[in-house]
């Protein structure tokens, strides 16, 4: 996920369109939320998904789109615009992509299972288990509780490498296949002052702030606990288990596997669109690596929202969630956040469950009704400034919400 967007409004643009829509199976009736189940007038046919679908693809000025819906047993999936820009090229199904920080939930989720099995506590300190990595101006890891990195309130600066390498397309291009250890991550973020003071458990209201460097400490921490690689044991814990067959963590390796689409992102001070589609990601680490599929995302939220991979209390733990702040809300209105794990209202009532992920070139959004009956993945490439990611979440935001209400029929 990226930083709040503080633009109000973004001009839309025109886009060639290629939309197609495939379904499986038969619907199974479920509620569209908590509060009351959808009318047959209100679920999306497969029409009206293919529709909704190029409209997002031009509101948000991506290049390509895809989306799959799925209500009880039934599976929609619609697809908008091109896998490479130029080729009209549709993009393909079963299609792998980067996950960004839907990473973060993999790695809460391993977290809290060492705190199920006593190897780990909520309450240990950043300096109890990595001695001397959080410290200096102002920084104190014996204040940074494990909760507090997975809940963003630990008040750790959200450094990015970026801030030292420049952010335009040249620089892109310059130090796009760069390695990162994360220990160099968390030092460039203990460089600036906490943004404030680390928030004690019993907090309701606490100061947020999204702090990907807590993540990566989060994986430091499961390598000292475990002596694997944080990678490792999320494959041994959930990959595996739940047999999500295209999920992974690509280590150095800067190319995604087929079948695959491109990514593009516009810089800062460029008018195109620059390939983003091979790239290291270890600057994102624990945070934000992953790869994975549409119906690997589900299969893991499904798993892990109905009690699969962890026991109640500490699923409960992941579920109690604060508010995100004024500024984070600008994009993400109502958000509350867990312990790597995001709530947003829906307009029928209740909620929806999940998390997002961003990095440059795409955008994915997940949404799962609490009853995890119905359950939306979208994942669009093409990503630029303030103004089009407002744009991009607004009508993302709508497509989920619609999905997740009404279901589809």
């Amino acid at each position: 996920m990226k930083a709040p967007v503080k633009t109000s409004r973004a001009r839309l643009t025109t886009a060639v369109v290629l939309v197609t829509a495939v379904a499986s199976t038969t619907l199974v009736p479920g509620a569209a939320s908590a509060s009351h189940p959808a009318s047959t007038e209100d679920r999306l046919t497969l029409r009206q998904l293919q529709r909704e679908t190029a409209r997002v693809l031009a509101e948000g000025r991506f290049v390509g789109i895809t989306v799959r819906v799925r209500d009880g047993a039934r599976t929609v999936r619609a697809r908008a615009g091109e896998a490479e820009l130029h080729t009209g090229r549709p993009v393909p199904r079963g299609v792998a992509f980067r996950i960004g920080s839907v990473t973060k939930t993999f790695v809460a989720t391993v977290v809290l299972q060492l705190v199920a099995e006593g190897r780990l506590s909520l309450d240990d300190t950043v300096e109890r288990r990595l001695p001397g990595v959080v410290s200096g101006n102002g920084n104190d890891g014996s204040r940074i509780t494990v909760r507090n990195l997975l809940q963003h309130t630990s008040g750790l600066h959200n450094y990015g490498p970026e801030e030292d390498t420049g952010n335009t397309a040249a620089d892109f291009e310059r130090t796009r296949f760069d390695h990162w250890d994360p220990e160099q991550l968390v030092a460039g973020a203990v460089r600036h002052r906490p943004d404030f003071p680390p928030a004690p458990a019993d907090d309701p209201e606490p100061d947020w702030n999204y702090s990907n460097p807590g993540y990566l400490l989060a994986g430091m921490i499961i390598e000292r606990v475990t002596g694997r690689p944080w990678a490792v044991e999320v494959r041994d814990r959930i990959i595996l288990p739940l047999g999500l067959t295209g999920t992974y963590a690509p280590g150095d390796d800067p190319y995604l596997k087929p079948p695959h689409a491109h990514t593009y992102h516009r810089f800062p001070g460029s008018v195109t669109w620059t390939d983003t589609t091979a790239r290291n990601v270890s600057s994102a680490g624990a945070g934000a690596a992953l790869v994975s599929t549409e119906r690997d995302v589900d299969r893991f939220f499904t798993a892990l929202l109905g009690g699969r991979l962890l026991p109640t209390a500490q699923l409960a733990e992941m579920r109690r969630t604060v508010s995100v702040g004024e500024d984070f809300e600008v994009g993400f209105p109502g958000l509350r956040y867990g312990l790597g794990l995001m709530q947003q209202p829906l307009t029928c009532g209740g909620d929806t469950w999940g998390h997002g992920g961003d990095l440059e070139g795409f955008t994915v959004r997940t949404g799962f009704t609490a009853d995890r009956r119905r359950s939306v993945v979208v994942v669009a490439n093409g990503t630029g400034g303030d103004e089009q990611r407002l744009a991009a979440e607004r009508a993302v935001r709508g497509l989920v919400d619609r999905a997740l209400c009404g279901g589809v029929g």
